[in-house]
This record gives C-alpha cells, structure tokens and sequence, in this order.
C-alpha cells in the first residue's frame, strides 16, 4: 500500500461477570459485593496508588455506585468496552451520553466533568501536538478504534502544518449516509479554524472494504468541505490491524 502524504497548504478493567455453579445447580453472578475489599477500586487505589488501577477501575471510582440493575463494576466495564478510551474522554455532552450508554444523567455528568479536567490539564503540555500527513499516521493515532466493539466516526480536525487542533467524535452506530450530516462534520472545522478535515471509523467485523454507504458518506463530504473551503482530506477506515483509504481510492 502507497502512503501519500496530506497537502494542506491549498484550499483494562481486567474484570469479568463468570458464573459460579453450585451443587444446586443454580448459577451466580460474581458481583461487586463479592469482591475482596483489598481489590475494590477505591481501596486498591488507597493501598496501591493510582497507576495500578485500570481505566474501567478508575471509571467505577468516579460513578462511585452502580444502578439497580447494575453494579459500578459491570457498569465501568461495559462503559469502557463500547466506547472506548480516547472516545469515552472526548464525549462532552451528558444527556448524549446518558442515553448512549443507557447509564443515569449524573454519572454520565461525572464522566464529562472528568474529562473535561483531563484535557485542560493534560492536553497542553509541551510536546504533545500530534502531527498526520498520510493515513498511516491515523491510523497510528487511532489505535483504540482498532478493537471497538461499536462501529464510531471521528473526526480529525488539522491546521496548516497538519497538526492536530480538534478531535471529535461525530457517531456512533452503523453509519448511514442519511444520518450523518454534513454539517455535524463541517461545524467543528469551522469553530476551531481547521484547514483540513480527516474522517475515519472502524469496522468491527474485520472487513477492510468500504460499504456503499461509506462512499456515499465520502462523496457528500467532498462536495459539502468544498463549498466552505475546508477540504475533506481523507476518511480512512479501520478493521483490526488493517486500514485504507477511501478518499486515496476515489
């Protein structure tokens, strides 16, 4: 596979729900009560600091509680698992979440506010601008895309020197050309000054080749990006290990 560089200057919660059997013949599912207290989160992070804990452990320490028909573990697990890590950190809007992830308004505003503190932390620090001149450097900066359950579409927003200035996550679900509007894409381009816009999303079942409706998808951004000025530079796909690049196949 050619890689082509972009040209802009032109416009672990290592836990599980196992099933018990007893001689009764009945099975039970392992609970958050049934854990050690040693390895509860928030007593693991007092013991253990921090660092040792995975990231649906650290989830389950923000959300503190599960629901009644769930609990914080399995909740932390299943948070993560659909979406994510670097999706899960750059959701921003609660009620959005809430409804997503089928979880409780106030949680999924615990989880934003988290979030939010993270990036006006973290996110500045001095040589942590991520660069992308081809596919294969978004491929490598969407590496948690690779083993996501859900099918979701991101957008990459760059300057002029192809640096990262906004990343978005546009949605999540099958995609369908009907759905996605140009103007949820275009819009953050805009907002942030973006020379360039990058799409991309994973295929969970492994198969590399672009749907009809990703083309479709594509072929509607092309003309919609070139209308403001804002060119779509690419929409590359993801499955496991494998990529390509819709707009380099046009």
């Amino acid at each position: 596979m050619s890689i082509t560089s972009y040209n802009l200057e032109n416009p672990d919660l290592v836990f599980d729900t196992d099933d018990f059997s007893y001689n009764s013949g009945k099975k039970y599912v392992f609970k958050f009560k049934d854990m050690p207290e040693e390895d509860r989160p928030r007593e693991k992070m007092q013991k253990q600091g921090s660092a040792a804990l995975s990231v649906a452990e650290l989830v389950a320490v923000v959300l503190h509680t599960g629901t009644v028909k769930e609990d914080v573990m399995s909740m932390s697990a299943r948070i993560v698992k659909d979406y994510g890590e670097q999706t899960l950190a750059k959701r921003t809007d609660p009620e959005k979440l809430s409804k997503e992830l089928d979880i409780p308004l106030a949680k999924a505003f615990q989880i934003v506010a988290c979030a939010e503190l993270g990036r006006r932390f973290f996110e500045k620090k001095a040589g942590g601008v991520q660069v992308i001149r081809n596919a294969k450097d978004v491929f490598d900066y969407l590496q948690d895309m690779r083993s996501l359950t859900k099918e979701h579409l991101r957008g990459i927003y760059l300057d002029t020197h192809h640096r990262v200035i906004h990343d978005e996550v546009i949605s999540i679900g099958t995609l369908n050309s009907n759905l996605v509007h140009p103007r949820e894409v275009l819009k953050p381009a805009i907002e942030y000054g973006a020379a360039g816009v990058i799409l991309a999303h994973n295929h969970p079942s492994g198969v590399i080749t672009p749907s009809q409706a990703d083309l479709e998808i594509t072929e509607k951004l092309i003309s919609a990006s070139k209308l403001i000025g804002i060119p779509l530079v690419d929409h590359v796909v993801i499955a496991g290990d494998m990529f390509i690049s819709i707009e380099a196949n046009y």
